[in-house]
């Protein structure tokens, strides 16, 4: 989210904090974005657990003065999440991070805020989080916004649908993605992994491009995890191929012969699956750094999309920097991220709000990633070509 608004030239970052807590089992700096912030951003975020930290102990920490124009707050979204099983039924002591933001936002007194999570913040079981939160911004005066979008709608090659939340203080007026983005559309072609990743070079896995050394690829972990690759078709194909190959049946694992006997596919033939070509990439999520955990490999290439490839199709400019010293917490780093395709437009809608200028919507392009200028077509101008 920082990324967005650290490239957008109104703005001026003043302080972030993170605990670096990958899991709930791991110990706090165990994750180590903040190394990979402070490359990127320019500084280090302050290491501090937000579920616990008192606002006003946070405000010393930052060294930060006066009310604020913008505050990101963007909690763990693993909570939230119908990726995980028991999220309908159990709720995760992560998600009151959403309501404790009001916490921070009487501290601080931001004329904006801003927040992304996963779409079940506003429609999940658990919801009585945002309306905890949004109650409590209203009682301070501020007006809220809540809506799910589909983020390639406004550009990111990926299925990707989250919920973004935009507050504004009294006196603010409220303006939202939508009216950003009203009158305009993104041509269907700049949302497909061809065009994301396909001008990349070649990789073998294990191996790493000596011009960039984030487009680089994790080894297998044994020789039939290679071959399994290798006998799934391209662009699209995936390991549900393989048992209807008898010659091929080999290589399936004891998950995949279950699903397969019992038919109950549900999203299991995405392990091992390729990415299709002409379409947009799967939703990238935090464990994306291994083929096992869903439909993450290269659409021709026998091996795993490259740190570089999964970063820009989840809306990562291609210079940006990845720190620390483990290859999977820099995936989990991608996977983990607001896009910052997203996050730039977002803060020219900061702009927008707090200075009544509209902008030009071609200025909310985020240099280096794979939506271009041209891209964005009038409504309906796709559809009188054909």
């Amino acid at each position: 989210m920082s990324y967005g608004f650290a490239a957008h030239p109104n703005f001026r970052l003043v302080g972030a904090a993170d605990a670096q807590i990958g899991k709930p089992s791991s110990k706090r700096g165990s994750l180590a974005c903040n190394s990979t912030y402070e490359l990127n951003m320019g500084f280090a975020p302050v290491e501090a657990d937000l579920a616990v930290i008192d606002p006003r102990d946070l405000r010393r920490l930052l060294k930060v003065r006066g009310r604020l124009d913008v505050l990101a707050a963007c909690p763990p979204c693993t909570g939230f999440s119908r990726t995980t099983p028991t999220n309908h039924l159990i709720d995760d002591h992560r998600n009151s991070l959403v309501t404790r933001t009001a916490l921070f936002v009487e501290e601080f007194q931001p004329r904006v805020v801003v927040m992304e999570n996963a779409r079940e913040l506003l429609s999940g079981n658990f919801g009585h989080h945002f309306e905890s939160l949004k109650v409590a911004l209203e009682r301070m005066g501020y007006r809220v916004h809540g809506r799910t979008h589909m983020l390639s709608r406004v550009g990111l090659p990926q299925v990707r649908e989250r919920a973004l939340v935009v507050a504004v203080a009294p006196g603010v007026d409220l303006r939202t993605l939508d009216q950003l983005w009203d009158g305009f559309e993104v041509h269907p072609s700049a949302v497909t992994v061809r065009r994301a990743i396909g001008r990349m070079s070649p990789l073998n896995a294990g191996q790493a491009d000596q011009h960039d050394p984030m487009h680089v690829v994790p080894q297998f972990s044994g020789p039939q995890s290679l071959e399994r690759l290798r006998a799934i078709p391209h662009d699209g194909g995936s390991w549900r191929e393989l048992w209807q190959r008898p010659e091929s049946r080999h290589l399936l694992t004891e998950a995949m012969w279950r699903s397969a006997e019992r038919k109950r596919w549900g999203d299991h033939p995405d392990v091992y699956g390729r990415m299709w070509w002409d379409r947009p990439a799967p939703t990238v999520k935090r464990e994306c750094g291994h083929v096992g955990n869903g439909r993450y490999a290269h659409p021709e290439q026998d091996r795993l999309l490259s740190l570089r490839e999964i970063a820009t199709i989840n809306g990562f400019p291609t210079t940006y920097q990845f720190g620390g010293t483990s290859l999977t917490n820099k995936y989990r780093h991608v996977g983990d991220a607001v896009p910052p395709l997203v996050s730039h437009q977002l803060a020219w809608l900061c702009c927008w709000i707090l200075t009544g200028v509209r902008p030009d919507l071609r200025d909310a392009v985020l240099p280096g990633c794979s939506l271009k200028c041209e891209d964005i077509i009038p409504v309906g101008t796709e559809t009188e070509a054909a």
